[in-house]
């Protein structure tokens, strides 16, 4: 047996089939264009993502059919979170692009919103920022009639695994689940639902959300019509969540950071539900068989982006991997930093008018000294935030698992461990971003019995702190914070 995972991230979908044995049976991958309307705004087409995406999942389809592999039994799904998309139910059509993660537009309207952060905070375990989907929302409502035509039911709103999910079965399930719905500033922790309080805040009728489903377990089929075979979905989960899953996290203490796009550090503190505070999130996550547990999470907006804005920016490389012997060949950072703030600053700082900045250039600097100062970067801002995350979860952390793209350079995997001081441990499968749909899915269909056989495959490469390092990763540490300051100064002295 297998399981098709489609794992719609914020730069393209990858589309898995994953064997009962872990192996990767068919794969295929679409990109999706980034669109940037106006400073700080950033935009996907929802029809465009759902085209490529039943792309990518019939041609990994039929390159594990084609290889001999047994048929996919179910359908899992992971997406990048807090994009919203707002559709109309007669059409499935899409009333405006969809507002991505990424994008800063209701800056404002979160400032004006400072006297009620706190009683956000306490239901959503979040802070007041663009970057989650309530103000997004708003916004989408005050555009042309649509809050009249909400409010009349004509229209339907989700996160992208939402506008998967419907058209994949035809319209017939609106659903998402507890670890989307909890990065929508919209979701009571406590309650585990949809808040009437924050609904009627930012204007949102009810009836526009989706039915709030487990991470595990049947929510509808997939029709003919999108993958030529009709398939449950059995598994859903935010995109960092589903890592957490799929790298074993299920129980309180287990962590992992993923970069890619962004950098996300989580933390699973099971029953425990940490309160807000320190640039920390408290979210949603899942136990060993999908159920609601609590975690705290850490967002670093800019990770893998700043490497591929030095790729299609400045066209300083032209592939990710060549950043690896670009820091190699440099003994020190020469003084040179890079604070990526492209899109504002996430935990532990928090400043959504921040930009990137770059200090210490002298003329003896290279695009060598650019490179290397991405990916430290990644480094640095993990350990912002991971003494905090100790602390604040009341959980042991003595090791840290890592995933996505950026995980597979071995120099940032070592200077991670160096900076952090405690080992770093990488899986044999890095995508485990789509694995945790997978196994959510495979777990739900009987593929796997328990997460233990699920897990059962799975080896990891083990980075250790080198003693002789921690003396000039301190060092360099102080000189990243000072950078940090100079960027957020620059962001607040508006004089």
């Amino acid at each position: 047996m297998s399981v098709l995972a489609i794992d719609q991230g914020t730069t393209g979908t990858t589309c898995l089939v994953i064997a009962r044995d872990g192996r990767v049976a068919g794969r295929a991958y679409r990109e999706i264009t980034q669109y940037y309307p106006a400073p700080g705004w950033v935009e996907h087409d929802p029809h465009e993502i759902l085209e490529r995406t039943l792309d990518a999942a019939r041609e990994a389809i039929a390159h594990a059919t084609a290889a001999g592999a047994e048929a996919p039994v179910a359908v899992g799904i992971t997406n990048q979170r807090e994009t919203i998309v707002l559709w109309e139910r007669a059409t499935g059509r899409a009333v405006h692009r969809a507002i991505v993660w990424q994008d800063r537009r209701t800056a404002e309207r979160c400032a004006a919103l400072a006297s009620q952060a706190a009683r956000i905070g306490e239901l959503t375990g979040l802070v007041t920022d663009p970057y989650f989907s309530a103000t997004k929302l708003e916004w989408l409502l005050t555009q042309g009639d649509n809050q009249a035509r909400a409010e009349r039911g004509e229209l339907a709103a989700g996160t992208i695994d939402s506008w998967l999910v419907w058209h994949l079965t035809g319209g017939a399930a609106h659903v998402t689940d507890h670890t989307n719905a909890s990065r929508t500033m919209l979701y009571d922790i406590h309650a585990r639902g949809w808040s009437p309080e924050l609904c009627t805040l930012f204007g949102v009728p009810a009836a526009l959300l989706p039915t709030v489903v487990a991470s595990s377990g049947e929510v509808g089929r997939s029709t003919k019509a999108t993958l030529g075979v009709s398939l449950p979905i059995t598994g859903i989960a935010g995109d960092q969540q589903s890592a957490l899953f799929g790298q074993g996290g299920w129980s309180a203490g287990d962590g992992k950071n993923t970069y890619g796009t962004g950098a996300f550090l989580l933390l699973n503190t099971g029953t425990h539900r940490p309160p807000p505070g320190s640039g920390l999130l408290t979210t949603i996550a899942c136990d060993e068989r999908g159920a609601p547990v609590y975690a705290l999470e850490a967002s670093i907006f800019i990770a893998g982006a700043a490497v591929q804005w030095l790729r299609d920016g400045l066209g300083l490389i032209e592939t990710s991997a060549e950043t690896e012997a670009l820091a190699r060949s440099l003994a020190a950072n020469d003084g040179v930093y890079f604070v990526p703030a492209l899109v504002g600053l996430g935990a532990p700082d928090w400043e959504p008018n921040a930009r990137g900045t770059i200090v210490g250039l002298t003329r003896g600097t290279t695009r060598a000294h650019l490179a290397r100062a991405a990916l430290e970067a990644m480094a640095y801002a993990t350990r912002d935030v991971l003494g905090d995350m100790r602390t604040h979860g009341q959980v042991a952390f003595e090791r840290l698992r890592v995933d996505g793209g950026a995980s597979a350079n071995d120099w940032l995997m070592q200077f991670q461990a160096d900076v952090l001081g405690v080992p770093v441990d990488r899986p044999d499968m890095v995508e485990t971003t789509a694995l945790g749909a997978a196994g959510l899915a495979g777990l739900a269909a009987g593929v796997w019995a328990s997460g233990a056989e699920f897990l059962a495959s799975r080896q990891f490469t083990r980075f250790v702190p080198s003693e002789t390092a921690a003396a000039s990763t301190a060092v360099a540490y102080g000189g990243w914070r000072r950078a940090v300051r100079a960027a957020l100064g620059w962001a607040r002295d508006r004089e």
